[in-house]
């Protein structure tokens, strides 16, 4: 009856198509930088670990790390080795347990307050907030601004789960330490997402893009913020970026023809589709994608073979058969569209509009009988429409039953209002026709 619109024409702009950036948690541990802890105590053992550390022969170091806290249980810097080592083979209990003796015996070292810190969040622990603090008041051993910059961020990480203030802030200061760096504003603009504030998080990713331009993470966040806040043209922009930095990816050129279509540039979403298919020739939800643009476009030859090839794969899909019919149905093919109509209507039997569908297609084949049971069937499931009352009263007009034709003929005149000229100058010639003359 056309009362239905093509199901997938309605474009939802699904936002975990893309995927959002991800800060990625600092949490693997540093080692010292050895010249600056190494002091005069340092026995030869602790030489012969730190060269098997560096031979990534942990078990050997672990061995000569034992026998020096056994003899001298103050050595922050064997304390330190073995919470390293521990960590590598696996021991987060073990190595937890010695970072807290090597903090305890120096607790102005970064390091060791660091990757105790990185150990403790690991674990979910809540004190790691506390030695990660430590941290960012500390002078790293190495690479002073690196060092620094971790800190922060992975206090921030923390901070997260109850101070998400204190967590900008930490990304911040972060920032200001490496101000080339883009991490501190991805983590930055994630929280922010989080939190709805879409106007500080877009100018975080913005900050980005201007240190990178070429940051996939930053491009593919601020799509997503453009579509949340339905700003499309912005996401297409972005989404262009991406799709020329990533030409293989494609749900890139999904997503890309979805912002397209809701634009109403159908013919640019079709060839982003075309594209994704190219790429990914099975992907049913891009062959219906392009199934709907090509119906909505009046394509109906090309949507019609979609159709059935995903129908193939899923018989049982109503909605599939639906989508069918309607292109038969423009098609003229009304036998067969009235199969698909029928088939829908068993998969599901409470579906009120396909019945409507049902009963247009009936009409055609000139199945009058089909086309009433079709159209009291969906009396029952959702109101009655004033098309609903003329194509019942022109089925029983046909059957000769003129008594029921004149009753729907005034229901539908009553219904129309004026707004069906050429169908209500038809119901007022035919009850002319059929009353009978007082």
């Amino acid at each position: 009856m056309g009362t239905s619109k093509t199901r997938r024409l309605a474009w939802v702009l699904v936002l975990c198509g893309l995927g959002t950036a991800t800060a990625q948690m600092t949490g693997k541990t540093v080692r010292h930088h050895k010249e600056a802890v190494q002091d005069d105590s340092q026995s030869t053992a602790l030489v012969q670990a730190e060269a098997a550390i560096g031979k990534h022969d942990y078990a050997g170091a672990e061995a000569l790390l034992k026998q020096i806290v056994d003899k001298d249980s103050s050595s922050y810097q064997a304390w330190f080795d073995l919470g390293f080592v521990y960590n590598a083979l696996g021991k987060s209990d073990e190595s937890i347990a010695a970072y807290r003796k090597s903090v305890q015996a120096k607790p102005g070292v970064f390091e060791s307050n660091l990757n105790l810190g990185l150990m403790l969040a690991r674990h979910g622990d809540a004190e790691a907030e506390r030695y990660l603090a430590a941290a960012t008041k500390l002078t790293p051993t190495d690479h002073p601004t690196e060092g620094l910059e971790r800190a922060w961020l992975s206090l921030g990480h923390v901070l997260e789960r109850h101070n998400q203030q204190g967590a900008l802030a930490a990304y911040r200061q972060a920032a200001a330490v490496q101000p080339q760096d883009p991490e501190p504003h991805i983590s930055a603009g994630l929280l922010l997402e989080r939190q709805n504030d879409l106007p500080a998080a877009e100018k975080e990713y913005q900050e980005v893009l201007g240190l990178d331009p070429q940051s996939v993470e930053a491009a593919t966040a601020l799509t997503n913020i453009y579509m949340r806040s339905k700003k499309l043209p912005e996401a297409a922009s972005m989404l262009h970026r991406l799709a020329d930095q990533r030409p293989e990816d494609a749900g890139i050129h999904l997503q890309l023809a979805r912002v397209l279509a809701a634009q109403g540039h159908t013919d640019e979403a079709i060839a982003e589709l075309q594209s994704t298919l190219k790429l990914t020739p099975n992907d049913r939800e891009a062959q219906s994608a392009l199934a709907d643009l090509y119906t909505s476009t009046k394509k109906y030859g090309e949507s019609e073979p979609i159709y059935r090839s995903l129908l193939a794969g899923k018989p049982d899909d109503a909605e599939l058969h639906q989508s069918l019919g309607h292109v038969l149905m423009e098609q003229r093919k009304f036998p067969d569209a009235q199969q698909e109509f029928l088939q829908a209507i068993k998969l599901r039997p409470n579906w009120g509009s396909a019945y409507g569908d049902l009963a247009a297609a009936a009409n055609e084949n000139q199945n009058y009988e089909l086309a009433i049971k079709a159209l009291d069937a969906r009396a029952k499931l959702i109101p009655e429409i004033p098309v609903s009352y003329f194509l019942r009263a022109t089925a029983y007009d046909h059957l000769r039953n003129y008594k029921e034709a004149a009753a729907n003929y005034h229901l539908f005149l009553q219904a129309a209002n004026g707004k069906y000229p050429d169908q209500e100058w038809q119901a007022r010639h035919r009850l002319v026709a059929i009353e009978p003359k007082k």
